[in-house]
């Protein structure tokens, strides 16, 4: 239960943290779309990012990794490898946590390129894909309370 709160509080302090950065962003000077000044660090970045993520090695090592490291912590975790308990346990909550975090990312951007390529706005595909995670999220809560599928 202890681990589990300071999960929970860690994963929390992380939102506040991106959320005073995202916050401070807001402020700074920007320029009118299709002015002539040089491109400003945002996009940089995303061009940046863009590249990485169009390169097939990047996607094939990215599941490769996260393959053993769903594979290996559900492994160690089940297998007789005289690691304690506890840490046992630990190891196959990251692997769940893995694979939620995955299903999570693939509803929320699932919807939001969908979204995005019926032409819409960033903020409409992230609207989509937030309200998606959520609808899912309810749903996933109320079989937990009707059925009781998890633990």
């Amino acid at each position: 239960m202890t681990s589990l709160t300071l999960l929970s509080t860690g994963l929390m302090g992380l939102l506040v943290v991106a959320t005073f950065v995202a916050v401070a962003g807001i402020g700074t000077k920007r320029t009118a779309p299709g002015s002539d000044e040089g491109e400003g660090r945002y996009e940089a970045i995303v061009e940046t990012l863009g590249e990485v993520v169009r390169t097939p090695v990047v996607w094939a090592i990215s599941f490769v990794g996260i393959t053993v490291l769903v594979g290996g912590s559900i492994l160690l975790g089940v297998g007789s490898f005289g690691i304690p308990e506890g840490l046992a346990g630990t190891l196959v909550n990251v692997a769940y946590l893995a694979v939620g975090l995955l299903l999570v990312g693939f509803v929320f951007l699932g919807a939001y390129f969908a979204t995005r390529s019926r032409g819409l706005g960033n903020a409409h595909g992230v609207a989509a894909g937030t309200l998606a995670t959520g609808a899912a999220f309810l749903v996933l809560v109320t079989v937990q309370l009707v059925v009781g599928v998890i633990g």
